[in-house]
């Protein structure tokens, strides 16, 4: 073993005025760490998807009916709470997992060799997205899981999953500018499919609103529209999607399209297929949990793909180095 170097007081006082700066000083990791590291930042936020579904699926969403603390005299779930308050707080504990892969996307690309300033504002966007969602996961409680907030509790989450999966795919890409490897026509096909993909994703929230899993065993507020309706459209919507990814495709092969673009929009047409299938199962089987579950990891898993699909429409050449100065580490410290 070597020598551990000595810790100067110049070096503690360092640590404790920017500690990103300090470590980014000592260790330079490698772009398969901060790929690794960013991939975990986007695993947890779909982890995280996975397990705030359990915890409404479970009846579990009032098993501590109280925030911050688990109830008024705990901040941990007891025994006498059972299983609704432990897994109610499990999901709590898993918010401190996700800080933690989120803080470690952080570090690893701000000390990542030459700095990438663009990169590291991606993982502090995440880091404030979460901290948000936390707080309004807190609200939720608080107000008995009120639908609406149930609602934007979710968009906040596959917000979260936005900037994950762009901050993910920017570790395999340079910080040059864009250039695109499609024409117009297929980009604008794109944004109708991401914009549909939006609207999916709102309507979806609003059939688990108005559907029978409130979240808790006792009665719970519901969004006041019809059910099947609402499911309906969702479905209408969900089709539309993959018409446009179908559409999309064929489009691709016509006009010789680079792999990417081809690669990443035959992933979506999969994953949309399999979470079709998902969905029309749960409907015609009045909505058994397992595969609300499923429906839910795979909404996630959707999102993800159609994101890719826009990030392949483009390629990012390495660029000039961005070496910051002491005014932009006082920037992103303030961040």
């Amino acid at each position: 073993m070597g020598r551990v170097p000595k810790v100067t007081r110049a070096d503690a006082v360092a640590a404790v005025r920017n500690p990103l700066a300090f470590i980014a000083a000592r260790w330079t990791p490698t772009a398969r760490t901060v790929r690794r590291a960013t991939l975990a930042a986007l695993v947890m936020s779909v982890v995280i998807v996975v397990t705030g579904g359990a915890v409404r699926l479970t009846g579990s969403g009032l098993g501590c009916p109280t925030w911050p603390k688990c109830t008024d005299d705990s901040l941990t779930a007891t025994s006498a709470m059972g299983f609704h308050g432990a897994i109610e707080f499990g999901n709590r504990m898993l918010t401190y997992v996700l800080c933690a892969a989120v803080g470690w996307a952080i570090i690893a690309a701000r000390s990542e060799k030459p700095y990438r300033r663009g990169l590291t504002r991606l993982g502090w966007a995440q880091f404030w997205v979460v901290m948000s969602n936390a707080i309004l996961g807190g609200i939720v409680v608080l107000v008995g899981l009120n639908p609406y907030t149930v609602a934007a509790h979710f968009v906040a989450t596959s917000a979260l999953i936005a900037v994950a999966t762009v901050m993910w795919q920017r570790t395999r890409e340079g910080d040059g500018s864009p250039r695109p490897l499609v024409g117009k026509a297929v980009q604008q096909l794109v944004w109708f499919l991401v914009a549909a993909s939006v609207l999916l994703i709102l309507v979806g929230t609003v059939v688990t609103g108005a559907g029978p899993h409130a979240g808790d065993s006792s009665k719970v507020e519901r969004m006041p529209l019809d059910w099947e309706t609402v499911s309906k459209v969702h479905a209408v919507l969900a089709w539309i999607v993959v018409s446009l990814t179908f559409a999309l495709w064929f489009v691709l092969k016509a006009v010789d399209a680079p792999k990417a673009p081809l690669a990443r929009t035959r992933d979506l047409f999969v994953i949309l297929l399999a979470q079709g299938v998902i969905g029309y199962v749960q409907y015609f089987t009045d909505l058994p949990e397992i595969l609300v579950g499923l429906h839910m990891l795979g909404s996630a898993l959707v999102w993800i793909a159609v994101l890719r699909v826009l990030l392949s429409l483009r390629e990012r050449a390495e660029a000039v180095a961005d070496v910051p100065g002491p005014s932009s580490e006082a920037a992103l410290t303030r961040a």
